[in-house]
């Protein structure tokens, strides 16, 4: 039986980060963090994608994720940071999280993830997984400016991310007659 082991150059080290600055203290954004998949949601875009939800209230070690992405809390401090811990997709091992933090200007809300992937998950994360999360963080983000009390135009979808939306979009079944 071949061996079927990878190596560390078979594997594709991925970090995003994705963040935006803004002119308000953190408590002004501290709620809308801590919503995060509550029925009140303040900042993850489920008018366009799918909800986060948990098999309990966020804390650590609840489980869940959004669509086909799936994860656990592994840390969360109400108000300031939640980092998750991949568990599928098949490939990806490794996290995301978010970041309120204090700056000289106010705060910085920021989206990061740092993972590894296998080399088929690598070509998944290329064409599929990383314009769908590129676009979903920026949507995101642009809740966060909203619920902060400011405004920016909406962050516009490249045509890749309309056909893959389109392509992956929930299907009402086919009723024979």
């Amino acid at each position: 039986m071949p061996d079927v082991r990878l190596r560390s150059a078979d594997l594709m080290r991925i970090h995003s980060v994705h963040y935006r600055e803004l002119p308000v203290p953190p408590e002004v954004l501290a709620g809308a963090f801590d919503s995060l998949s509550t029925p009140d949601d303040r900042l993850w875009p489920t008018a366009f994608w799918p909800p986060i939800r948990f098999d309990r209230p966020l804390q650590v070690g609840a489980v869940g994720g959004h669509g086909p992405i799936r994860y656990t809390v592994e840390t969360y401090v109400p108000g300031q940071s939640i980092s998750f811990r991949f568990t599928a997709p098949p490939g990806f091992t490794g996290t995301h999280s978010f970041l309120l933090a204090p700056t000289a200007f106010g705060l910085r809300i920021s989206h990061e993830i740092r993972i590894v992937t296998t080399p088929f998950a690598s070509l998944y994360w290329l064409v599929v997984i990383r314009p769908l999360h590129d676009a979903l963080i920026e949507d995101a983000l642009h809740r966060a400016v909203t619920a902060a009390g400011l405004q920016e135009p909406r962050p516009s979808w490249s045509f890749w991310v309309r056909l893959l939306r389109a392509a992956f979009r929930p299907r009402k079944p086919i009723i024979a007659t």
